[in-house]
Formats: structure tokens, sequence, C-alpha cells
């Protein structure tokens, strides 16, 4: 059994970790309220603008009015893995990563064969759990996370748009870590580019005759790319929300841990201080009765 002076230190060790693990679960449940008004004021916005998108695409289906919609054969595929730039929240970082390369090792393996896969990255944790298996990144914008605005992640959003266009890229995909609530996050992988046609009952919705005004080709100029950029941008929003969900139920089971941890160390110090104090009146006691004899 460790001495009384051994655990002694690892109970002030502990609780000086409960301290700081309890202080970060307090700071991420603050910004937990920030990030989660954010995506859920967006969503609904987002919502519509997806469902106009897919409309049009439908309406331009046998039309080649946008560039953004043009079906190719994905010969050169991008995945952007959105992550953090912290540690100390659980999972959220691996399964992220895990899901982005099962991706590429799937459904783009012969991509990935051929060399004609690459991997965009949001966030330095993904980036280092990829390189890691030996997944090079080309690039990454880290730097987001610090001032996560529209005005700054529409620079990202339209560089993509660009890649698409130009054909650097047949193919771009999203993947990052759904906000469903503090203690749930949902990983998924959404195509970006080029943009996918309305579904069956949407698609003949779309067959009406629509009036457009000013014109079509003015509404796919200016709808499109905006849509887009919001969805692009309520991909970050999520992932932000759901990394600080993530580290606060990471630092609330890593507080409940190290209490658990204290009260079983406690009990030991008790039970070893016990025996110390056995020990000691079984040597006084042994001496008295040596002496009389």
């Amino acid at each position: 059994m460790a001495n009384l002076k051994e655990i002694r230190t690892r109970i002030t060790s502990v609780k000086t970790t409960r301290q700081v693990t309890s202080a970060m679960k307090v700071v991420s449940a603050a910004k937990l309220k920030k990030a989660q008004d954010a995506i859920l004021q967006i969503r609904p916005y987002a919502m519509k603008l997806s469902e106009l998108l897919s409309t049009l695409s439908a309406v331009l289906e046998d039309m080649d009015d946008s560039d953004y919609t043009v079906q190719r054969n994905p010969e050169k595929v991008l995945i952007v893995v959105i992550s953090s730039n912290r540690g100390l929240c659980g999972g959220f970082n691996s399964y992220i990563t895990k899901k982005a390369m099962v991706l590429a090792k799937t459904t783009y393996s012969e991509q990935l064969k051929a060399g004609k896969l690459n991997f965009l990255v949001i966030g330095k944790q993904a980036e280092k759990i990829l390189s890691s298996y030996d997944f090079k990144p080309e690039g990454g914008h880290n730097e987001l996370f610090d001032q996560l605005t529209f005005d700054n992640v529409l620079i990202i959003a339209q560089q993509l748009m660009v890649d698409f266009v130009s054909g650097k890229y047949d193919r771009i995909e999203l993947v990052y870590n759904k906000f469903i609530n503090a203690a749930i996050q949902e990983q998924v992988s959404e195509q970006f580019l080029p943009v996918l046609p309305a579904p069956g009952p949407l698609k003949a919705t779309a067959s009406v005759n629509y009036i457009f005004e000013p014109s079509l080709g003015y509404i796919v100029q200016k709808l499109i790319p905006r849509s887009l950029s919001i969805q692009f941008y309520k991909a970050l929003l999520n992932s932000h929300a759901a990394e600080h969900g993530a580290r606060m139920t990471a630092m609330h089971k890593a507080t409940d841990n190290a209490t658990d941890l204290i009260n079983e160390l406690t009990l030991t110090f008790n039970k070893a201080r016990q025996a110390a104090i056995t020990n000691a009146i079984l040597e006084v006691t042994n001496g008295a009765e040596a002496l009389n004899g």
C-alpha cells in the first residue's frame, strides 16, 4: 500500500485537475450557447435556399445555364474536412477524420489510387491525424475559427467554386460534424459541388412553368453562388457548435471521473492512516508489555 504522503499528493493533484476540467466545462458551455444560437438562426434560411437551389437545378437540368450544375465524371475530387483547432473534445476530431478517410477509401478509391484525390482541412486536428496516416492535405484554413464570420467564410467558398468551374476538381465533398445537441454530433458527408438535382417530388414541382423576374439567367447567376456560400457557412457553424458541445461533455465526464477518483483515494488514505495508527498502538502496547515483563 502506498504511504500517506504519496496518497495525499495524488489527491491534491487530482483536485487540481478537477478544477481545470470544471472551469473548461463552464467556458465550453458559455461558448456553446453562442454557437448554438448561430446555427439555429441560420438553419431555416439555409434550408429554404437549398430548396430553391434544388428547384432551379431541376429547371436547368436540360439547360446549360449554370456552371455549378454540370455533372462531370469525377476524375479529380476534393474532400473538405472540417475539424477543430484544439483537442480535449472526446472523439470529435478522430471520428470526423475517420469518416473522411473511409469516404476516400470506398467511394473515391480509384481517384485515391490515381493520386487525384486531395484533402482541404479546416482545423489543425484533422491535419495532424490525416498526416499521421500518410494523407497529405493540400492546404488548410485553420484561421477561420479565430473569427468565424460569413465574410471570412465567403472567401473560401468562392475559391472552391472557382476551382470547380475551372475544372481543377470535378467534385467537392464536405465532411463535418452536424450539431444535434450538446451530447450528440452526427458525422456527415455531403456533396458541395456540383449542385445535385432535385429529388423526385421536388423535381415534379419544378416542372411547373415558372415566370422568372428579372430573368432565369440572372437568378441563377446570383442565387446559386449565394446558396452555396450559405451551405458552406452552415457546415462550419454546425462543426463549431458540435465542437463546444463535445468539449463540454468531455470535460463534464472528466470532472465526474476526477471526483470518483478523489473519493477512492480518500478512502485509501483513511484506510492507510488507520492502519498506521493501529500499528503505532500495537508497537506501544508491545513495548509496554516488554518493559513489564
